[in-house]
Formats: structure tokens, C-alpha cells, sequence
């Protein structure tokens, strides 16, 4: 009878890690749907409700750390599986070593949240409402963590799958890790009113009531500063080609002159390397030929490509050309991405294994000034600097250089026809929430996007497709207290507030073991 008892007890537990892993896939749909690539914010909070419940069952810190451990591991690993493609793909890495390089990543970043699910379990709270705010708290951490330590890799955070709807409204408040810690403390208040079967917790549904619905947080930050017409262009070109001079770069150099010298928007914006060489590499009088066609006129052309020697190093780049300018004004990227950008030490012999070009280039400075044109400031960053929110809001501590527009170029070609482009539509999105400020997204294969200071697209290019989005942007000035504050603490409010709640928890956990 013993043994059998022990057979039921170990089944259950398997079916309930299950569930954890079920779960946590369940929320990496939540950040963007296979079928329509679109964020579903109650399905974010129900998925991550589950693994609260879960550690509502109090169960040792061991268990409570596995299934932190595992619902993150499936919901990271589901969410940015796409990087597979990068590495073996287009980076000829082996299948088998890329997949766990994946599920390797995955299961580091998980190691924050496997930490946080232990220490919930282990503060053993009394108060419902205690316990709720005290898992909002740990989520932040976490969060955080993973967000800014080694480097930081803060995609899918839970807080992009409310680019749309309620919490969409605590955006330019507290930012994207803001909205995360209420949406964890949301999903604890369910998960207990679901355990308790609102005999104890029913109490505390209005709480989360009102945090999920908040119109009046709804509030127009900033004001018009005009209008500046635009081209964003979107070349489409192979990944696999893209630095083939035999293939990609012919096409690339064709296709993207002929745009440039015909185009007659006030102005045009290029990819990421979209001119795949340096200039000393181009064809002869290419470079000149650009930078003559922007001598005079009113036209002004922001474009991507590699610059530097060898002897300087190189620097992934966006090069600004409009009238009466000596010299094309420079924006180098800061935030590079490890492995593709800059190689961490000791990991040469990783990226040795990978056909990667231009693999290690020099950091830009954090706040470079913006490029002004037409009354504007245009406020640059490259492919995935978007999700650094905390960075690009440096940006806004002096009012007479702060954006009014921010402009995104990147390839996320390396990743295919995949649901990152989604992903990194939602990240400038939330961005655009935050500091309520116009996003452009020129892109080699999509999303190539003019977003509002309101987050919504308001015109988009088909994506796999080479093409030329024309439209108008209304660029915006004022300030969100989401970009004061982080302008000058950066995300030392949340992580105070974090370790407060934290301490708070540590005291009430004291009082109730020595009485």
C-alpha cells in the first residue's frame, strides 16, 4: 500500500512538472502567436497564474525552484528558438551544437527565476496580499537581472505581451519591467482566488481588478512637432547572399543607389548594413556619388552600413547625409549583440565555428546626439537596441536634444520568416508606449513599420518582399514620467522597489517564526 502511495505521489509530481513546462510554453505563445505573430496579454497572465499555483501549494524550495526552473526554460527556449536559425543556418554551426547552445541560454536565463520561486516558498507569508506583491517583487528582480546582467538579453519579457491592452496604460508610468511586476502580482491574486476557491482570497479581486483596468492612467505625454515625410526602404535581401560580393552585394549596392538617387521623400532611411561594405570597399566613386546627392536639395538620407579599418576597428553603423553638412554625420551602435558583434571572453573558439561577417566590431557611445532634419530630431538605433529601453531613455535628460522621433534599422534576415519579427515589432511598440514618441523601422526583410507616439502601425511593408514604405511621421515633444525618471536613475527605482518589497517579506517571515 506504501509502494503504491509512492507511485501515485511520483506520478503527480510528473504530471505537475508537465504542466510547468506546458505552461511555460503556453506563455511564449503569449508573446507572439505563431498564426498572426500578435502579444496576448490574458493569455500571458494565465500562463504564468498556472506556475503561481503551483507555488501556492507551498512545496519545499526544491520543487518550487524546478518548476520556476522549467516553466522558464520552455517559455524562454519557445520564444527565441529562432536563434537556431542564425547559428546554423546562415552560421553553419552544427544542428545538434546549436540547439543546445538554445536550450543552454534558455536554462541560464531561467537560473534568475528558478532563484526567485525558491525564495517565494521559502518566505513563508501569511497575508494573501503580501504574498502576491512579494512574487511581483521577485518577477521584477528576475527580470531585471536578465535584462541587465552579462550583457543583458531582456527579450520576451512578460511586459511585451501588453504592447495592447489594459496594462498597455502603465507604459509610459513605470515601463515594460513595470508592467511585468503587475501582471506577475495579477497572476498570483488569480492563482490564489483559484486555490482557495475564493473562500479566503475573493477579498482581494478588486486589487486585481484595478490594476488590470486603469483608463485613468490614459494620457497624452507629449505634444506635435510636425510632420516629416518618409521613405523606409526594405531590400530584401537574401541572408544567405547578403555578404556574397558575387550575389547579395551586387544587389544590394544596385538596388539601394537607385532608391536613394531617385526617391523623393524628405527623407529615406536604409537598413541595417544595408550598403554591406566599407566605403573604401565600395565601388569606385560609389561613395563619392552618395554623398554628392545629398550635398544640396531638401532631402536628407540616414543609411546602414559598416564603417572604420582595421587599424581603427569597425563599428556597425548608421551614416546621416543632408545639404550644407562638411562631413555625413555617425551614429555607432553601443549595445552589440554578443557572439554575432562582440566576442565575450573565452569564446573565440565558439565563434570560430560560425561563417558570422564582421564579428566583432568597437561599442558606440551610450547617448550619441540624434541627427536633426526638418525641425526634427531623429533619435537612431540599431536592430535589437530597441529592447533596451533604460538606454535609449539617456536620450531624454536634456530637453533641446531630446528625440522626437526615433528611428530603427536592423536585418532580421539571420532569423528567417519567424515570429522574432513579430517579437521585435512589439519591443518598439512598447518603446513608442514608453516615451510616447514616433517609431520608423527600416529593415532588410521586415517589419519595416511607421509606428505612432501611441503604439499603433500606422503603415507597414509586406514582409519577404523588396519595396519602398512612403508615409508621414508627426514627430513629438514633452516628456512621459516613465522617460524622466529613467533618464536619470535608470532602473534603480524598480530594483529599490524590487528589494524593499523583498526585505519587507524578510521581516514578516522573521516575526512569524519567533512567535
Amino acid at each position: 500500500m506504501v509502494q503504491g502511495f509512492t507511485q501515485s505521489a511520483i506520478r503527480s509530481q510528473r504530471l505537475m512538472l508537465s504542466l510547468s513546462l506546458f505552461a511555460g510554453l503556453i506563455q511564449a505563445w503569449s508573446m507572439g502567436s505563431v498564426h498572426d505573430g500578435q502579444p496576448n496579454w490574458w493569455l500571458q497572465i494565465l500562463s504564468l497564474a498556472v506556475l503561481a499555483s503551483q507555488l501556492e501549494q507551498r512545496a519545499s524550495c526544491r520543487t518550487a525552484a524546478i518548476h520556476g526552473f522549467l516553466f522558464v526554460m520552455s517559455w524562454l527556449g519557445g520564444s527565441f528558438w529562432w536563434l537556431f536559425i542564425s547559428m546554423h543556418t546562415f552560421g553553419g554551426l552544427s544542428a545538434w551544437l546549436a540547439a543546445l547552445a538554445v536550450l543552454g541560454l534558455a536554462g541560464l536565463l531561467a537560473l534568475y527565476y528558478a532563484l526567485a520561486c525558491c525564495l517565494y516558498v521559502a518566505l513563508d507569508i501569511r497575508s494573501l496580499a503580501l504574498r502576491a506583491a512579494l512574487f511581483s517583487a521577485l518577477w521584477l528582480l528576475a527580470e531585471l537581472a536578465r535584462g541587465q546582467w552579462l550583457s543583458g538579453f531582456g527579450w520576451a519579457g512578460i511586459g511585451y505581451a501588453h504592447a495592447d491592452g489594459p496594462l498597455s496604460a502603465y507604459a509610459p508610468w513605470l515601463g515594460v519591467y513595470g508592467i511585468g511586476a503587475i501582471a506577475a502580482g495579477v497572476a498570483m491574486t488569480l492563482a490564489q482566488i483559484w486555490n482557495s476557491c475564493f473562500s479566503k482570497s475573493v477579498g482581494i479581486l478588486p486589487v486585481a481588478c484595478l490594476l488590470l483596468f486603469v483608463p485613468w492612467l490614459a494620457f497624452d505625454w507629449s505634444v506635435p512637432a510636425g510632420k516629416l515625410p518618409v521613405a523606409l526602404l526594405q531590400g530584401n535581401i537574401p541572408q544567405n547572399e547578403k555578404f556574397e560580393v558575387g550575389t547579395g552585394v551586387p544587389q544590394a549596392l544596385n538596388w539601394y543607389a537607385d532608391q536613394l538617387g531617385h526617391n523623393q521623400a524628405s527623407l529615406i532611411v536604409a537598413p541595417e548594413t544595408a550598403l554591406p561594405l566599407l566605403p573604401q570597399q565600395l565601388p569606385e566613386g560609389y561613395w563619392a556619388a552618395l554623398r554628392q546627392r545629398f550635398t544640396s536639395g531638401e532631402q536628407a538620407a540616414l543609411i546602414g552600413m559598416p564603417m572604420g579599418s582595421y587599424a581603427a576597428g569597425y563599428t556597425n553603423s548608421v551614416m546621416g547625409f543632408k545639404p550644407g553638412q562638411l562631413t555625413p554625420w555617425q551614429y555607432d551602435k553601443h549595445h552589440l549583440v554578443p557572439f554575432g558583434e562582440f566576442i565575450p571572453p573565452l569564446f573565440k573558439w565558439f565563434t570560430a565555428m560560425m561563417n558570422i561577417p564582421l564579428g566583432d566590431f568597437n561599442r558606440g557611445d551610450l547617448a550619441q546626439a540624434p541627427f536633426e532634419w526638418q525641425g526634427q530630431r531623429l533619435a537612431v538605433n540599431i536592430c535589437y537596441e530597441d529592447l533596451f529601453g533604460e538606454e535609449l531613455g539617456e536620450r531624454f535628460l536634456k530637453p533641446d536634444t531630446s528625440p522626437t522621433i526615433f528611428v530603427n534599422a536592423s536585418n532580421i534576415g539571420w532569423f528567417g520568416n519567424t515570429v522574432a519579427i513579430d517579437q521585435h515589432l512589439q519591443i518598439s511598440r512598447m518603446r513608442a508606449l514608453e516615451f510616447s514618441r514616433p517609431f520608423v523601422r527600416a529593415t532588410n526583410t521586415g517589419a519595416t513599420v511607421i509606428i505612432d507616439h501611441t503604439g499603433r502601425i500606422t503603415a507597414e511593408l509586406p514582409r519577404y518582399t523588396r519595396g519602398v514604405l512612403t508615409g508621414e511621421v508627426e514627430g513629438r515633444t514633452g516628456i512621459t514620467p516613465y522617460a524622466w525618471w529613467v533618464s536619470r536613475f535608470g532602473l534603480w527605482p524598480l530594483w529599490l522597489v524590487g528589494l524593499l518589497v523583498l526585505a519587507g517579506a524578510w521581516r514578516a517571515h522573521r516575526k512569524i517564526n519567533t512567535c
